[in-house]
């Protein structure tokens, strides 16, 4: 039996898609992050439970063939990315596995696993960051949080965003320092700037700066900052501020005032034009997100008497993808403002065959089917924990003829999918599409169909 503190040996056998590698040691499963499959570890146990152990790789006597040098300096001490120490080919495979496991082992489903879909681009691809700010040795900082903790790295010069992004918020801290703002302290409540969060349009270039801040009143100072910050940036289109004076995680407060610009951007999605809020969902990685739709459109299998439902809509990026040439588009979502982007987003790309509906998702499922709705093809874009058992029965209960399900957590897809094949649906096909290189997460898009009598 291991105990903490002791020194092993370790073949590392497997990699988890959150980045740390398995292996086993006379019976018992040891963790060890930041290693690839292949490599052979002096491994330091530090930590010990009834089944499995957590240990630290302290030297290595043979590497893997998957490993590379991360070309991060933050790489260790950031929780933002778990895979930069390998090749980005070892990363999908490991991440093609991972929604395979998820439908075989927790739904309990066969379907057809086609080619997972890697990313052409690797780094620079996000379209949003939300920089935290705090303060360090009496200095404004901003960063990201360390692992597990709410600890901030400094330093915002993250591979993963636009260069841009970087040049912004340096300009933003130097202003806070020069003008004595005081950054959020979590632990007392005190300071001002909480957040730096910044969103791009990446077909347009129109950026958007939102300074989350405990007090919108106190906050005036930063009117200061916006004439100099738009001229250096011209492609600043708007400037807001968020109140968020709560001791949350939640990064946005519900109040929002714009003090340069307007209070949305403009971006291109799939040939439709996008207002984008600070609230409104828009997937991260545009280029990839355009053919993942592309792969949810062809699933689909639309026509010009198809009747679409599309549930947790969003800004309506998925169904306004789809509505061109067929009959009617409904879309649903919860957020007040982002159902506003969404009519929004149809008005100005002419879209006259769309309804839109704020509500719980179940909820408003159920509405539909009492008020006759039977859409022929459902399409399902839930949060990470998915979606509810009432959405899922009346889903099943509209009896389309096919529901394409995305989903940012593969785990929670196969659950559901599994729930739907009980009411009718066989999940016939599921494709990987990998939207956020580098880190744990993944999408998958699923195709179901209804059973026959």
């Amino acid at each position: 039996m291991l105990s903490k503190n002791d020194d092993i040996i370790l073949e590392i056998e497997d990699v988890t898609v959150q980045g740390s590698g398995v292996g086993r040691y006379e019976g018992i499963t040891v963790f060890v992050e930041g290693t690839a499959v292949g490599d052979v570890i002096n491994c330091h146990i530090v930590k010990v439970n009834k089944s499995y152990c957590f240990g630290k790789a302290v030297g290595f006597i043979k590497r893997s063939v998957h490993r590379i040098e991360p070309s991060c300096a933050a790489s260790k001490t950031c929780g933002g990315c778990c895979f930069t120490h390998i090749t980005y080919e070892e990363e999908c495979r490991l991440k093609e596995k991972a929604v395979r496991d998820s439908f075989e082992r927790i739904g309990k489903l066969h379907p057809e696993f086609e080619k997972f879909m890697g990313c052409a681009v690797t780094s620079h691809y996000r379209n949003k960051a939300q920089y935290p700010v705090g303060e360090q040795d009496g200095k404004a900082v901003c960063g990201f949080y360390a692992k597990r903790s709410h600890r901030i790295c400094s330093g915002h010069d993250c591979e993963l965003q636009p260069v841009i992004f970087t040049d912004i918020v340096d300009a933003v801290l130097d202003f806070t320092e020069k003008n004595g703002v005081k950054p959020y302290d979590e632990q007392t409540g005190n300071g001002l700037l909480r957040h730096i969060y910044l969103r791009r349009g990446e077909h347009s270039g129109q950026i958007m700066l939102c300074l989350v801040v405990t007090d919108i009143k106190k906050a005036a100072v930063f009117k200061e900052m916006c004439s100099e910050l738009c001229e250096r940036f011209p492609y600043i289109k708007s400037i807001v501020l968020n109140e968020n004076s709560k001791n949350t995680n939640v990064i946005l407060g519900s109040k929002t005032s714009v003090i340069r610009g307007s209070e949305t951007i403009e971006d291109v999605m799939c040939s439709n034009r996008i207002t984008i809020s600070p609230q409104s969902f828009y997937q991260v990685n545009t280029l990839q997100a355009e053919k993942l739709y592309a792969q949810a459109r062809e699933y689909a299998k639309l026509s010009k008497d198809t009747t679409l439902l599309d549930l947790y809509c969003g800004a309506g990026t998925i169904g306004l993808s789809m509505c061109n040439g067929i009959k009617k588009l409904i879309g649903v979502e919860v957020v007040a403002q982002a159902i506003e982007n969404a009519k929004r987003n149809a008005e100005i790309n002419g879209v006259t065959n769309a309804e839109f509906i704020c509500g719980d998702a179940g909820k408003i499922a159920q509405i539909l089917y009492e008020r006759g709705e039977r859409p022929d093809v459902i399409i399902a874009d839930p949060a990470r924990k998915g979606c509810d058992r009432q959405s899922l029965e009346y889903m099943a209960k509209m009896q389309p003829e096919r529901i394409v399900m995305i989903s940012c957590n593969h785990a929670t897809a196969a659950r559901d999918c599994a729930i739907l094949g009980e009411l009718g649906y066989k999940t016939v096909k599921v494709k990987g599409v990998d939207l956020f290189p580098r880190t744990a997460h993944v999408e998958t898009v699923v195709l179901m169909s209804k059973v026959k009598e």
